[in-house]
């Protein structure tokens, strides 16, 4: 007798339903997670807040102080902002800069 086998549809389209609460706690725990780099962006006036987490796991943040001109923002964004929150959301599928 040849086995079974099962077929089970996979969605590849990841989303996540957010309430307002869920929604709001993990940006909070985003904004926290994002903490460790706040000291870095400082020494250089600079700073990020976290303003949307979206349900297809998108990211959303707002450079402020210097970090709004500088030059080496997109690199910061991936390197440092992006590797931080992926490090511990690995939910996360992209974080982006909004102004």
């Amino acid at each position: 007798m040849t086995p079974a086998i099962v077929v089970f549809p996979v969605n590849l389209d990841l989303k996540m339903n957010l309430t307002r609460k869920s929604k709001e706690k993990k940006i909070q725990e985003i904004d926290q997670a994002l903490d460790e780099l706040r000291p870095h962006l400082a020494v250089d006036g600079g700073d990020v807040e976290v303003i949307d987490f979206t349900e297809d796991l998108t990211v959303k943040i707002k450079w402020l102080g210097n970090c709004q001109s500088c030059s080496m923002s997109a690199f910061t964004l991936r390197a440092g902002i992006e590797q931080a929150i992926k490090s511990k959301f690995p939910e996360v599928s992209a974080v982006i800069a909004v102004s």
